[in-house]
Order: C-alpha cells, then sequence, then structure tokens
C-alpha cells in the first residue's frame, strides 16, 4: 500500500536520521499530499534539500519547539501520519538533565496528545536498542528478537528517557480519536546508526585525525554489535507507515516495537570506524588504552572528580561506566519480526553502504583537517 494522498509530519527533521526519511519519503513516495518538517532549526543544507525538490508533493518548513503545544497544535492539523524522530541524544552529560527531560519524555507524550485532538491516525516513534541495553552488568546477548528476555537496568538517563517515551508511544495506540476512528502507533528500535553526516563518525574521525591518522580505541573487538545503514533504518520508518495503512497488516504492527538493523557485518564500534575509512589511510589502535576493568574504575574516578568540582565548576568527563559498559558489551539483535510483520528487507547492502559513507568521509577529511588545525592552534 502506498502513502498516496497522506499528509505526512516528520519531527526532527533537520537532524542526522530524519533528513533521510524526508528525502526518502520525497523518493519512493510521489503521491504524498504533503511533508510537514518540523525542527527547532534547520541547516542550510537541510533546507536546500527539501526546498529544491521538485516533485509533486507540498514540503513545508516549520520551525519550532516541541514543548510548545499551540506550535504543536498548529503543526499536526490535517495530518494523517506523524514520524517522531526527535530527540537529544546525551551520553556524557553535557545537555542540562530538565532539557533532555523536557524534550524526550514530555515532549513526545505533547505531542501524543496533540495527534489525538487532532485526529492524526498514525505514529510511528524512533526508539533506539538503548532502551533494551546494556545493561549495568554488562550481559550480553547474540542475535535476540523482541521476546528475548533480558534484565535492563536505569542507563543514561538518555536512556531512561527514550524508554519512558517509547512506553508512552505504545500505551497510547488504541486510543480513540474525535472523529470516530482509532489512533495506530508503534515503535522502531535501531541498532547503532551510521552513514554519511553522521555526528557521531565525524566525531571519532576528528579524534583519529588528531591521533596521527589512527582512531582511538575504545571498544575491544571481541564486542560485536551490528549497527545500521542511515538509509535502512529511515526505509523501515516508510514501510512501518505503509503498514499502519494496510489491513491485512495493521493488527501485527499496532502497539509493537521492533528492533531494526540489516547486513553490516558484526563488529566493535572502534573496528566499523576502521572499516569505513582504512582505504582512506586511517587505523585504529590495537588495544584498549588500558584493561578493562581498569578502564571501568578510572572512569568511576572521573566521575568522583566530576561530582566533588560541581559545586564550583561544570566538568564533563570524557568518558563514564555507563559508556565503558556499552562500547564493549556484545550486543546484536535480529530484524526477523520487522520483516516478517511488515516486510522490512535492507534497502541497502553492506557494500554500498560501506562505500557511501566512505566516500563521505574522504570528501570532508580536507576541511576537518583545516578545521583542527585552527582549533588547536
Amino acid at each position: 500500500m502506498s502513502l498516496a494522498g497522506v499528509s505526512c509530519l516528520v519531527t526532527g527533521a533537520g537532524g542526522f536520521l530524519g533528513q533521510r526519511i524526508v528525502c526518502l519519503l520525497l523518493e519512493e513516495e510521489k503521491e504524498l499530499a504533503e511533508i510537514r518538517v518540523l525542527d527547532k532549526a534547520f541547516s542550510i543544507e537541510a533546507l536546500k534539500n527539501f526546498t529544491n525538490f521538485k516533485g509533486q508533493t507540498e514540503v513545508k518548513i516549520l520551525e519550532g519547539d516541541i514543548r510548545d503545544v499551540m506550535f504543536l497544535h498548529s503543526a499536526c492539523q490535517g495530518v494523517s501520519l506523524v514520524i517522531h524522530s526527535a530527540s537529544i541524544i546525551d551520553i556524557l552529560g553535557i545537555v542540562e538533565k530538565q532539557l533532555l527531560w523536557e524534550v524526550n519524555v514530555t515532549g513526545t507524550q505533547l505531542l501524543l496528545d496533540t495527534c489525538v485532538r487532532n485526529n492524526v491516525q498514525h505514529f510511528i516513534y524512533t526508539s533506539t536498542i538503548e532502551v533494551t541495553g546494556p545493561n549495568c552488568r554488562g550481559d550480553p546477548i547474540c542475535n535476540a528478537d523482541e521476546d528475548t528476555a533480558y534484565w535492563s537496568s536505569p542507563g543514561f538517563l538518555y536512556t531512561q528517557s527514550k524508554r519512558l517515551a517509547e512506553m508512552s508511544v505504545l500505551k497510547a495506540n488504541g486510543q480513540a480519536l474525535k472523529d470516530g476512528g482509532i489512533f495506530l502507533t508503534c515503535a522502531l528500535r535501531p541498532t547503532y546508526i551510521f552513514g554519511e553526516e553522521s555526528p557521531f563518525l565525524l566525531n571519532h574521525l576528528d579524534q583519529g585525525l588528531l591521533n596521527k591518522n589512527v582512531y582511538l580505541r575504545r571498544s575491544r573487538k571481541e564486542a560485536l554489535v551490528n549497527p545500521v545503514y542511515v538509509g535502512n533504518i529511515a526505509w523501515a520508518h516508510i514501510l512501518a507507515a505503509k503498514a499502519l495503512r494496510n489491513p491485512e497488516k495493521v493488527q501485527q504492527i499496532k502497539g509493537n516495537f521492533y528492533y531494526i538493523s540489516d547486513d553490516t557485518p558484526h563488529m566493535s564500534y572502534a573496528d566499523l570506524n576502521y572499516e569505513l575509512s582504512k582505504e582512506l589511510g586511517l587505523g585504529v589502535e590495537p588495544h584498549l588504552p588500558m584493561p578493562l576493568t581498569m578502564w571501568y574504575y578510572f572512569a568511576l574516578l572521573l566521575e568522583i572528580v566530576s561530582f566533588l568540582l560541581r559545586p564550583f565548576v561544570k566538568y564533563i568527563p570524557s568518558t563514564n561506566r555507563k559508556l565503558v559498559i556499552l562500547m564493549n558489551t556484545p550486543f546484536t539483535v535480529s530484524y526477523r519480526k520487522a520483516w516478517r510483520d511488515f516486510g522490512y528487507v535492507p534497502r541497502y547492502k553492506w557494500k554500498e553502504a560501506k562505500q557511501r559513507t566512505s566516500q563521505w568521509i574522504a570528501s570532508v577529511i580536507p576541511q576537518r583537517r583545516e578545521y583542527l588545525k585552527i582549533k588547536t592552534a
């Protein structure tokens, strides 16, 4: 089933994933009536991507705060599908706790309430694999599915916020709309997302260039994960949207969450950086900076220092215990349920995803070198 005639709202549309969702919608669903792209702010490049589109679909730019009820009300009027990818990602404690919570939890609930008041029929939430784990013990998972039992611990504040937001989304499924319809929701839990324009890859690249073209190793080789290419998670959102509108599939998908991965080989985070850049002359450190247990307690020491300095100065450690566990726990999941329930199959194979990402990295290396030269001068 196509999305012909649908008016769609995409939140977080100025971000790494949100832009890809919008561009893929414009490319694949040429009979969409309208796409409203919502974010706090848009880069010049994002605006060019949206405004240069030559198809029939109307693209409306909405700049505003997801915590603004009146803004959300205006954004959702006349919309039948919402893809909610907006969130603040923070694993180092850089963002103020109240802001992160207000955007990720309160903002999601406000958007859900607004959708119900405006008779929005379908809602897809971009969650995260971190809602599942790893937990604080670093218990590994191999090729898990949505029914795999796993003890979850609180994790980062970011993780807690995403877990509560996802719960709100799935709980909202089945609510009655004012026009007599039913509100249908689902959530997608992607693994670590890589690809062109990734801010995380850019940060790792900067560190590698400063380290004489050698990526820092913060994850041991044995800590296998299965990253997902940004184009594939964007594609999963579109397939989920179609399924929510399909009478033959909606019964399976509504009110459920789904793991989304692809055929990217299982490898550690550090080795992913290397695989994407080795043909460009970048290497990766062979070992962790110190034995894993020692590194864990070193992170604890940094956290204690940060706590003691808090009354005087805001010191953000470069790592913490939760990050050490996250980076060094084997954690892989399967997308079998997404394939079974709404036909998700990766649109981009690993070879193409790697090539696209590597070409982007090659294109930004010169400007990153200049930027770092100025920054460290």
